[in-house]
Formats: C-alpha cells, sequence, structure tokens
C-alpha cells in the first residue's frame, strides 16, 4: 500500500545538496564544511546531501568525498539526516564508497542513474540493487535525466520499490503522471529535485525538497514545507512566488554550485567560491544578472 504522505520520513523533509567549500589552493574545507553544514541545520535543514551534484563530487576523490561525510556526520548527525552521494557510472566503485560511507555511519545514501553509460532498464534496475544490498543504509534514487540521459522508467521504479532497503527518490525529472504512478503503488517517499517546483511536487504527495536554493533562503523553505504540511495553501502559494527569483538565481544563471558558492560568498557564510575545473567562477556578466534575481527578491549585497 502507498505510504501515508503526512509522516515524516527518516531521511528528513527539508534537505540541502552541501556545496564542498575548498581552501584558496583548491583542497577541500572540512572545517568550513562542519560550519556550513551547522548553519544549514540551524536555520530548518533536518537532512542534508553531501557530495552530490552540487558537492561536485565528479571532482572529489574517495578520501574527499570520505572526509566529507566524515566532517558533516560529526557536525549535525546528532540533529539531522547525513546522506552520503556515493552513486557514480561504476557500479563496483558505488558499492566500494557506499560500504565505506556506511561504515561512517551515514543515515542514507542518494544513488544517481548511472550517466554516460547508457544502460538498458534491465541494466539500471541491477546496478541500483546491487549498491543498495551492498549495505543495511537507506537508498534515496535520484532520478536526473538531463544528466545521466536516461530516465528511470515507472517500471523500473516500481520493481526496485520492492528492495528492502530502497526508500526514496528525488526526481528532478518533472514528469508529475509518472511519479504519481509510482507513488500510488509503492511506498516510496518522493522528493523534489526541482527547487521551484517543491509546492507543486507536495501537493502531489512528495514530502519535501533536496534542494540547492536552500544554502540562501533556508528559513523560507522551511516555512514553505510547513505550510504545506499545515495544509495552509494561501501561505505556500505566497512564499513559492517569493523564492522563485531566488531560484532563477541560483538554479538557471549558471550551474547550481557556482551560483550558490558565489552567493554564500556575498553572505559572507563562505570565504571564497572556489570551484574546480571543469566548473568556473561567474563572469562579470552572470554576475550582474544573479545579482538582479537577487534584488527582485530583496537580497542586496555590497
Amino acid at each position: 500500500m502507498p505510504h501515508n504522505s503526512s509522516t515524516i520520513p527518516a531521511l528528513g523533509t527539508l534537505l540541502t545538496a552541501m556545496v564542498t567549500p575548498f581552501t584558496k589552493d583548491g583542497a577541500v574545507d572540512y572545517r568550513q564544511a562542519a560550519e556550513l553544514a551547522t548553519k544549514l541545520v540551524d536555520d530548518g535543514c533536518d537532512g542534508l546531501v553531501v557530495t552530490g551534484t552540487t558537492g561536485e563530487t565528479s571532482t572529489l576523490s574517495d578520501e574527499e568525498n570520505l572526509g566529507m561525510f566524515r566532517a558533516v556526520k560529526e557536525a549535525v548527525g546528532d540533529r539531522a539526516a547525513i546522506i552520503a552521494g556515493t552513486g557514480t557510472n561504476d557500479t563496483a566503485h558505488s558499492v566500494h564508497l557506499s560500504q565505506q560511507a556506511a561504515a561512517l555511519g551515514v543515515d542514507g545514501l542518494l544513488l544517481v542513474t548511472p550517466y554516460y553509460n547508457k544502460p538498458s532498464q534491465a541494466g539500471v534496475r541491477a546496478h541500483f540493487e546491487t549498491v543498495a544490498s551492498s549495505t543495511d543504509v537507506p537508498v534515496m534514487l535520484y532520478d536526473i535525466p538531463g544528466r545521466s540521459s536516461i530516465p528511470i522508467e515507472p517500471e523500473t521504479m516500481i520493481r526496485l520499490a520492492q528492495h528492502p532497503n530502497i526508500v526514496a527518490v528525488k526526481d528532478a525529472k518533472a514528469d508529475f503522471m509518472a511519479a504519481s504512478r509510482v507513488m500510488a503503488e509503492t511506498d516510496l517517499y518522493f522528493y523534489s529535485g526541482d527547487d521551484g517546483l517543491t509546492l507543486p511536487w507536495m501537493s502531489l504527495g512528495a514530502v519535501g525538497l533536496v534542494g540547492v536554493t536552500t544554502h540562501i533562503a533556508t528559513r523560507r523553505f522551511r516555512e514553505l514545507i510547513d505550510a504545506v504540511n499545515a495544509n495552509d495553501q494561501e501561505t505556500a502559494r505566497k512564499i513559492n512566488f517569493e523564492l522563485l527569483p531566488v531560484v532563477r538565481a541560483t538554479m538557471t544563471r549558471v550551474q547550481g554550485a557556482v551560483a550558490a558558492k558565489q552567493i554564500l560568498k556575498w553572505q559572507g557564510v563562505l570565504p571564497n567560491s572556489i570551484v574546480r575545473l571543469p566548473l568556473v567562477e561567474p563572469d562579470e556578466a552572470e554576475i550582474e544578472t544573479i545579482r538582479e534575481d537577487l534584488a527582485e527578491a530583496g537580497l542586496v549585497f555590497s
């Protein structure tokens, strides 16, 4: 039977897909990561995704990924669910990272659809089942065909829901019809993977958001989710409209990690906006566009 969407999942309802801070020399800054995690939880996050896409996982070494899991777990693991981004396009590598993350005591694993390889749906299913079976840690599937080049089809997701460790989906596909079918036929918890679609997703039965804009407007997103759960649609719609320019600034002008780090630097949360190649920091024209969006939302930084 489908779950009751009013129940609060163990992985939380407001999760930020954290950026990975770097020092001016380009090394992972674990102290800044711990401080950022603490701020996000203080401001309303009850879950954090560590080294997902926004965490630049594809350019981190295994040691750096594990160092991030450890730093964030030690900082806020008693106050929020820690979800480790351990999915890659290599099943054996994903198993290794997942087992190492499990040994550190993380609360969940985020597994992205294998990208670049373009496996069949049978291959997608075998990949997820193999990784999910390698630990006892709950798994959140990440359906993002814009990056992986292939979707997780509804039939595949329904089959995967039978695995005892696969409990949730982060959906960045926005196929509401397909997702509604999966929600109706499984007990998977759905999370919006599009910051600007949090309200429509929750109206269908999603339990919350895994976001990037939540770095910037954490408390407002907390209020949005709480308003939906309180059946206060008027407040939820008002907050949703207010957040739209912030979502544009963070998610549409440049790559999400790039924009989030730039804005966090302006907010004084991070000391720099350094990213790793092939990502680069925004140019002057991009910065101006981001500033204009933020100003529309009443956020002005010197």
